[in-house]
């Protein structure tokens, strides 16, 4: 038969290579009043007013904004935050990211562009 001889490919994969760990995706449609956790990995592009908690990691849209604490394994900022930024291991601000609040990580990469207002305590 035509076409027997082809091979599938995985389609639609939700984990990630370093944990293994489903990803949760919030649209860029959502709008979150509360409090948020999640075990998962999580894609954020909503809008939400009020506490973010994410025990792997938090990539955050250009179109994403959070106000309010956020906190997370590992996170990659292309968003806005106001509020305090607690990363226990590395924080990325793409050069789209702006933070209004304390940061406090373990490792942080900041690209040219990227801006934050606050405080910053980097390691330990």
């Amino acid at each position: 038969m035509l076409g027997s001889k082809s091979k599938s490919k995985p389609t639609g994969s939700t984990s990630t290579q370093d944990s293994g760990s489903d990803t949760c995706v919030v649209t860029k449609g959502a709008s979150i009043e509360g409090k948020f956790t999640s075990s998962d990995n999580v894609r954020f592009d909503g809008k939400m007013k009020g506490e973010f908690s994410c025990t792997n990691r938090l990539v955050m849209g250009e179109s994403a904004s959070i106000e309010g604490n956020v906190m997370a394994q590992d996170a990659i900022i292309m968003g806005s935050i106001k509020g305090e930024v607690i990363v226990k291991g590395s924080l990325h601000l793409k050069s789209t990211a702006f933070i209004e609040g304390n940061i406090q990580a373990k490792t942080m990469i900041v690209d040219e562009g990227a801006r934050y207002v606050g405080e910053c305590k980097i390691g330990g």
